[in-house]
């Protein structure tokens, strides 16, 4: 899976690795279709922030990271197939509940709730890769 510099990241569905499948510090844990209609692999970073932390902190480190908070879906992705690689405790995801809510990820029992923006939660980021044919 190669990003060039002119183009967004993307990969072949011919060439996607196994699923769990880790390498420079990414994991392959499955599929995903954004709601504009592009297929992609999600790969999950080996990297977790070093403290817990609100939802912008965490949307801001994501981002440092090149990546970003799963959506609820992908959340439920990760917890079918890569729960353990997650901590106990709630995730963040990138979707707001309100302008005071987002939507958290328990990866114990695969539970989503909303809850306030400046609770501390466990963070970890994705990469979503556009498949091509």
């Amino acid at each position: 899976m190669q990003a060039t510099a002119q183009a967004a990241p993307s990969v072949a569905f011919s060439q996607l690795p196994a699923l769990g499948a880790a390498a420079g510090g990414v994991r392959f844990v499955g599929l995903t279709t954004r709601p504009d209609g592009i297929h992609c692999a999600v790969l999950l970073l080996d990297a977790k922030p070093p403290r817990r932390m609100n939802w912008n902190d965490a949307m801001a480190w994501a981002a440092e990271q090149g990546a970003e908070l799963p959506a609820r879906t992908v959340s439920a992705l990760l917890f079918a197939n890569a729960r353990d690689q997650f901590e106990e405790g709630w995730h963040w995801t990138c979707e707001q509940y309100s302008a005071s809510d987002a939507w958290t990820q328990l990866f114990y029992n695969g539970d989503q709730i909303n809850d306030s923006k400046v609770y501390e939660a466990r963070a970890r980021a994705v990469r979503l890769i556009q498949i091509t044919a």
